[in-house]
């Protein structure tokens, strides 16, 4: 008992300084730089904004700022910003329960402050200036003061941590830090697809993360974590209404069997609100440890929708898990939804060949129709192999084929203005963005949601990454992708082109006059006298004057429909007037203008709306299409020059002069060097652009020998390793 006296006695309980009681907070709220972006990402969010833009400096340790478009904050309301429990969104404890915004408590700028230097700049709608703030402790240090600025908010933190000496040494490596700051940033630019996003570096021109304000999700994923992962998600889709279980609705993206990754992805939102669910991503990941080797992770992305009143989002201090109701019936339906579909899409596997003769006729493996599917936003460059390096470059013309062939100065050579003109080309066809303005028909959108289901992946990533070489004959192209070579056809990807862009421009076009309007009667009969001289007209057929007239009064009748959805202008006297611009910068080919005409009236199905527009489109497409010009091709070869030689001094010596061929045979040359080096020029300045844009590959391309593969620079490697 004699030692009982040596022990201390209890310390007395005091209340701790309010000073102290916020930095704890601040603490528990800003655990890292990545927690308080998100917190101010969210902020924006609530503001209502369609634009953030944010840049970091150290890992944000130095410098977070964010700058968002949204509604901002009133004058009023500055003194009270960052005091601690202060918000707009909450006023009793039931709100809690019907809580729709990201924040709510009024915790987030004042933790900030605590740990930080804050300043705010912001302006509210029909305010002539807005209004700059410095923030400390949670209190504004002097009165705003009025500043230039826009609509919207812009958040300023310095100096994270500054009196948080343990936790600032904490953060040895600035660039993880960064990568965990382009990891929110990411997973909410995949889910607020409505919403531009950029993140950058402070000092670097390019945004490491840049999204603009889409209505595809696919696109955006593909943005964000670029288009060599954006190759195998699938959607996925489950729902539970019945009262013994729970009610949710669920969609996302789920990687197929066909993806492989060292590490597993999964992107959760609930009532649009970021969090974590380790019950659901276990019991997914299970479903997938079945299915994949074992070396392989999934992807995930999902996002849940539950009535309000059954989710308590106030269990987390940052807000990163919630609890709701029934949680288990909800995971294992989820559970069951994810192992049906990666049983379906299981039942096709895709695995890479490589075609190396240029007789091969598919290069291209069709995959299954899925969803891109995406990886870590960051990683970090390795030096590649000398083999898989590509050795290109966009931007220099020397690298281009026509550069290797020796030029024949034609008589008629003058300095050209299209070399001139390239950089203005380049400028209008980038900024000539799919408008997506199509007229709301329900058969125009039904055609154009066609075409996003027929889209082949492998096909697109091809078109959007490759590099125009040159043209290896009439038709076909030489394109360089990364490592490999392909021949495209031209005039198939020119016809889809020019199909999908009058559905997408329905209505919406520009016009281009002709200088003479063309009767078309005269145009009917050059065009039947051409199909009688082709085999495809015969007496049988009836008179042509009769087919003629016959079809100039059905284009007469659909002349206001033609004028006013596809700028096709006919007058009173039946001259066609004016023409669609389609493409920016491009021109068809006049002289398949009759044949255009005949289309029409003979091709096109004006019984049923949604044919009719399909049908329609089609026959524009094969008239726009870039089809090599009837001339032949002065510089082909021998033969084809002797051809057109022989054909102009024939035609002149029928006539009897000498002189008349010598200079028939000049101006025929020189019309057809310029009717080809036209076509060509369209063919690298204003198609290829163009595809990279607009172009949706359908299936059907990849099998039809629209793309064959040539050689791959891995496999040349192997040849000459063995030479």
């Amino acid at each position: 008992m004699g030692d009982a006296g040596g022990v201390a006695a209890p310390a007395p309980i005091k209340r701790l300084e309010e000073a102290v009681v916020n930095r704890i907070a601040a603490g528990e709220v800003i655990q890292r730089p990545a927690s308080a972006l998100k917190e101010l990402l969210e902020n924006s969010l609530d503001a209502g904004a369609t634009s953030i833009g944010i840049t970091i400096k150290d890992g944000g340790l130095k410098l977070i700022q964010i700058v968002d478009n949204g509604h901002g904050i009133r004058y009023e309301d500055l003194p009270l910003l960052c005091e601690r429990h202060a918000t707009s969104k909450l006023q009793v404890f039931e709100d809690l329960e019907v809580i729709s915004t990201l924040g709510f408590r009024g915790e987030a700028l004042a933790s900030i402050t605590f740990v930080a230097h804050l300043s705010v700049i912001t302006m509210t709608e029909g305010q002539a200036h807005g209004y700059k703030a410095t923030y400390k402790d949670g209190q504004m240090q002097a009165e705003a003061r009025p500043c230039a600025a826009v609509k919207g908010t812009q958040i300023t933190v310095e100096n994270l941590f500054y009196n948080v000496a343990a936790r600032r040494k904490a953060f040895k490596n600035p660039n993880e830090e960064y990568g965990r700051i382009l990891d929110v940033v990411s997973r909410y630019a995949i889910h607020k697809i409505g919403i531009s996003f950029s993140c950058k570096k402070h000092g670097d021109s390019r945004a490491d993360v840049h999204t603009v304000g889409s209505s595809s999700r696919t696109d955006t994923i593909r943005a964000v974590y670029g288009p060599g992962v954006a190759r195998e998600l699938i959607a996925i889709s489950a729902s539970d209404d019945s009262p013994q279980g729970s009610t949710f609705q669920m969609d996302g993206l789920i990687s197929s069997a066909n993806y492989s990754s060292k590490r597993s992805s999964m992107v959760l939102f609930i009532n649009d609100r970021l969090v974590e669910c380790t019950a659901l991503r276990k019991a997914i990941e299970l479903v997938y440890a079945t299915i994949l080797p074992k070396a392989s992770k999934p992807f995930i992305y999902m996002s849940i929708h539950l009535p309000p009143e059954h989710v308590d989002v106030n269990v987390h201090p940052t807000k990163r898990e919630v609890s709701f109701l029934n949680q288990e019936s909800l995971v294992d339906t989820i559970q069951q939804a994810v192992e049906a579909k990666l049983l379906e899409s299981n039942n096709s596997r895709t695995f890479s060949t490589q075609t190396l003769l240029p007789g091969a006729s598919i290069a291209i493996i069709p995959r299954e129709e899925s969803s891109p599917s995406p990886s870590p936003p960051v990683i970090t460059p390795q030096k590649a192999p000398v083999n898989k390096k590509v050795r290109v470059d966009s931007l220099n013309p020397q690298g281009r084929l026509h550069a290797f062939m020796h030029k024949k100065r034609s008589v008629t050579d003058e300095p050209s203005q299209m070399e001139n003109d390239l950089a203005k080309t380049r400028r209008t066809v980038r900024q000539r963005r799919n408008p997506k303005e199509s007229a709301d028909l329900t058969s125009v959108q039904e055609l154009l949601a066609a075409i996003d289901r027929q889209t082949h992946s492998g096909m697109l990533e091809i078109i959007k990454q490759c590099i125009y070489i040159g043209m290896a004959d009439d038709v076909l192209a030489l394109a360089q992708c990364k490592t490999r070579l392909y021949v495209l056809n031209v005039v198939n990807l020119s016809k889809e082109l020019i199909y999908q862009q009058v559905l997408r421009r329905f209505a919406h076009f520009n016009v281009m006059h002709l200088s003479t309007s063309a009767p078309l009667m005269e145009l009917l009969m050059i065009a039947l006298d051409e199909e009688e001289r082709m085999g495809r007209w015969c007496e049988s057929d009836g008179p042509k004057g009769q087919i003629a007239q016959l079809n100039v009064e059905l284009l007469m009748c659909k002349a206001e429909m033609l004028k006013e959805y596809f700028s096709i202008e006919i007058d009173e006297s039946g001259n066609l007037c004016t023409l669609p611009v389609v493409l920016d910068q491009y021109t068809p080919d006049m002289d398949r203008l009759p044949s255009f005409v005949l289309n029409l009236g003979n091709n096109v199905d004006w019984e049923s709306e949604k044919e009719c527009f399909e049908t329609l489109a089609a026959a524009m497409a094969d008239f726009y299409a870039m089809h090599p010009p009837f001339l032949p091709n002065p510089n082909e070869n021998e033969h084809s020059q002797t051809y057109c030689v022989s054909k102009s001094k024939q035609a002149a010596t029928d006539e009897g002069s000498e002189e008349q061929a010598g200079g028939s045979d000049i101006d025929m040359r020189a019309e057809a060097e310029t009717a080809w080096a036209h076509r060509e020029w369209s063919i690298q300045h204003v198609l290829f652009p163009a595809m990279k844009l607009f172009l949706k590959p359908p299936m059907h391309m990849a099998n039809d020998g629209t793309a064959v593969q040539l050689a791959c620079l891995e496999n040349l490697y192997k040849i000459f390793e063995r030479c």
